[in-house]
């Protein structure tokens, strides 16, 4: 008989919403919150965890899919490079002599990526705000693929180090490729890199499962309590970011990095909480001086009036 926890469905809940909302967090909210708040133990959290997403990911990427906020060709040039890169890391990790050092190693690497990943995010919902003089930068998502030209190859090598990382590694496949999509094709909508993400990470995680199942320590108490809580957040947090401004969507997506960045680079709990903190409090109040300074500029011409200033001097 299965060993249902409500401590850890409510636990579940919150992560699941999480990643509903950004697209991340699992691995890196999941793992800690059983290591250190309910004392799994590492391996069976692991374990656990990846196979927890397996079934939780869905939830919101069904969500997207329905709601149009997918790039598929993303989605399709991802998974060529990931899926076998994912299966393969697990194997490949087992099998290096040094694999708690190289797993440190890849750990500061990615929490640099994920520091520098959230500086590109603000940059960037700060251009926005300013370019389409909207205090939310993008507005509401509209459920429409995102007009971005696919680089397969490129497309395929991100995707085939993001596999074996997620394979090699404990950190989240939602971490990784948010990273790798910011870094390749930074105009992607917030909306389409959140949907993009959770799609493209169910065969991803279902391959890296398939090694835990194997050869991990998986639990299926643990995993179907949080599954309990998990599955209903993931669909609540995807339809949130399926409609949400992209500009709310991104401040998530950056303080999420920020957290999970510093995490990863081994700073205690208690700086990584101020961190977030300071990040959310200052954050809005950056937002409202430049919503400030947005609102006291005189507003654009139409673009009618333009247009015909246009053709008068070109044909006078």
């Amino acid at each position: 008989m299965i060993d249902i926890d409500p401590g850890l469905i409510v636990g579940g809940l919150l992560v699941g919403f999480i990643v509903g909302l950004t697209g991340m967090g699992g691995g890196a909210l999941m793992t800690p919150m059983l290591i250190f708040v309910f004392r799994i133990d590492p391996l069976v959290a692991v374990s656990s965890d990846i196979v927890a997403s397996l079934f939780m990911k869905p939830a919101g990427a069904i969500v997207h899919l329905r709601r149009r906020t997918v790039n598929l060709q993303l989605v399709l040039w991802l998974c060529v490079g990931s899926v076998p890169a994912a299966f393969c890391g697990v194997f490949l990790i087992r099998a290096l002599p040094f694999g708690d050092s190289l797993d440190e190693a890849l750990q500061v690497v990615l929490g640099v990526a994920l520091l520098l990943a959230a500086t590109m995010l603000v940059v960037r919902a700060t251009l926005g705000m300013v370019q389409h003089r909207r205090a939310l930068g993008e507005g509401p998502a509209r459920p429409s693929n995102a007009e971005v030209v696919v680089r397969k190859a490129p497309t395929v090598l991100l995707g085939a180090v993001a596999g074996l990382l997620v394979g090699m590694t404990s950190v989240g496949s939602g971490s990784i490729i948010i990273v790798a999509l910011l870094m390749l094709y930074p105009a992607l909508k917030a909306s389409n890199l959140v949907g993009t993400d959770l799609v493209q990470a169910v065969p991803l995680v279902a391959a890296a499962s398939l090694g835990h199942l194997l050869y991990g320590e998986f639990s299926l108490d643990l995993t179907t309590s949080l599954l309990l809580g998990a599955i209903p957040g993931a669909w609540f947090g995807a339809q949130v970011s399926s409609r949400a401004p992209g500009g709310l969507i991104r401040r998530a997506l950056a303080i999420l990095l920020l957290a999970s960045g510093l995490k990863l680079l081994g700073a205690p709990v208690a700086v990584v909480a101020a961190a977030a903190v300071a990040a959310l409090v200052l954050g809005n109040l950056a937002w409202v001086v430049v919503r400030e300074q947005l609102r006291k500029r005189p507003p654009p011409p139409p673009a009618a009036a333009v247009t015909v200033t246009k053709d008068s001097t070109e044909n006078p």
